[in-house]
């Protein structure tokens, strides 16, 4: 059985424009048995329309959290999956929903997981999927790989259940991830430390002259990408914010 809680992971939507899509997506959650609904900015909410095609998953709308950005609905997090049809012009490591599945029932118990979902015409922004660990992409018919929003919920949330607490599967062909239970000693760093830090890289960056903000080209967006693969802990977090302060403090005044 899994170590990780299905009850910390959250689903995040994104300027959700029909409202419909808030309410089906409750429900997909629910039969699933997750809990934790985050809205960035829905269009419009609350909406009866969502109560309407929630049926019987009111109680997820109930406890829904809005945000006015999607840094605060991911603060608290420690691992970021970005639902992606495509992958774009800075490849991010990407994972197959069963896949992502695997990496979660691995991640260390005291942690948060947020999987985004962005608009229901153009998913989510470069800037958005950048603030996340994996993107995440469903294998669809390549002749027709339309899905709706809240059936895309669907197929995350199933396999998040099957691999967090649904029966033991047989071996998938050609699965790419077998990854132990992991007891950590420190609990990860959530995504609003990340954030301070990758602030805190870029202005020491730019003090020893290394990055030029007039002619950034994409050194940033592949920092970033490295060290969300590390998984930091809070412990590691620290050294790393120590190491930037000191190299701070030993560069010539004015600099």
């Amino acid at each position: 059985m899994a170590n990780f809680p299905l009850a910390q992971c959250r689903i995040v939507m994104v300027e959700t424009t029909h409202a419909g899509n808030i309410g089906a997506a409750a429900r997909a959650m629910k039969t699933m048995g997750l809990s934790q609904l985050h809205l960035v900015r829905p269009l419009d909410y609350p909406s009866v329309e969502a109560i309407a095609r929630a049926s019987g998953a009111g109680d997820i709308l109930q406890n829904a959290v809005v945000h006015d950005s999607l840094e605060g609905a991911l603060a608290d997090v420690t691992w970021v999956f970005g639902a992606s049809a495509r992958q774009r012009t800075l490849p991010w490591p990407c994972v197959a929903p069963r896949q992502m599945g695997d990496m979660v029932a691995a991640h260390p118990a005291d942690g948060q997981i947020a999987v985004l979902f962005g608009r229901e015409a153009r998913g989510l922004t470069n800037e958005e999927l950048q603030l996340c660990h994996y993107h995440v992409t469903i294998p669809t018919n390549e002749e027709y790989g339309v899905l709706n929003i809240s059936a895309a919920i669907q197929v995350i949330c199933y396999e998040l259940r099957m691999a967090l607490v649904g029966a033991e599967l047989p071996p998938v062909e050609g699965h790419l991830i077998q990854l132990p239970a992991v007891h950590w000693d420190e609990p990860p760093a959530d995504q609003a430390a990340m954030e301070y830090f990758m602030e805190h890289l870029e202005r020491v960056l730019v003090k020893a002259r290394f990055l030029d903000p007039r002619y950034p080209a994409k050194v940033m967006p592949r920092l970033r990408r490295l060290f969300m693969r590390t998984q930091m802990d809070k412990t590691e977090m620290g050294m790393m914010r120590g190491v930037l302060k000191a190299i701070e403090q030993a560069l010539p005044k004015g600099s």
